[in-house]
């Protein structure tokens, strides 16, 4: 991963491409276009690998629009198929309760958007993850190295802030041995019935 610097719209050489569809069209990550370096820039890094854990159970659901093509996720579709044609590994696990939620109902419906895209993702119920020690927050982790944690609210809306960094060596070493663990146990998505 390379620092890029500070990012400011309009700066020259860069296009914003989307940010991730789940985010409600704010917070992380934010993906950018460097045209003279033909690589992907995610909110002032450059990604190798990619890592989502999700841990929370939202109870809303939101648009449900499931065509990749639309104007919805078109950003974020492309973004994942540039990313993962030139080898990022985009990996994100979901660890849900059961029974599950309407809102987790809705994100499985609408996965095979994110794995048609590139994304792999799989499912773990809670109960199996009793005896893992999980960061207590969604969280992004770019190759190893870079934690990205997104905070809500009690009800499932962005808390202030939205999100938090963290370069801290320990904190992702956390991150990507928690992220191990539940990737182990979890189901893949076409397996993985609600």
């Amino acid at each position: 991963m390379t620092e890029t610097g500070v990012v400011l719209e309009g700066v020259v050489g860069l296009d914003f491409v989307g940010i991730d569809p789940e985010t409600g069209k704010e917070g992380s990550p934010m993906v950018l276009l460097d045209n003279d370096k033909q690589e992907l820039v995610i909110q002032g890094l450059k990604a190798d690998d990619a890592l989502n854990a999700e841990v929370g159970d939202p109870d809303s659901a939101e648009d449900s629009d499931l065509d990749p093509e639309s104007e919805y996720w078109r950003d974020w579709t492309a973004m994942l198929r540039e990313a993962t044609e030139r080898g990022v590994a985009v990996r994100r696990a979901r660890i849900v309760s059961e029974p599950v939620t309407l809102y987790t109902r809705y994100l499985h419906a609408m996965t095979p958007v994110n794995t048609a895209a590139g994304e792999d993702v799989r499912w773990l119920p809670r109960r199996d993850a009793c005896d893992l020690a999980l960061p207590g927050a969604d969280f992004w982790l770019f190759d190893d190295r870079v934690v990205r944690f997104n905070h809500f609210t009690g009800d499932g809306d962005w808390a202030d802030p939205r999100t938090s960094d963290t370069e801290d060596p320990a904190v992702a070493k956390l991150c990507a041995t928690a992220f191990e663990a539940v990737w182990e146990r979890a189901v893949p998505h076409e397996r993985y019935t609600v």
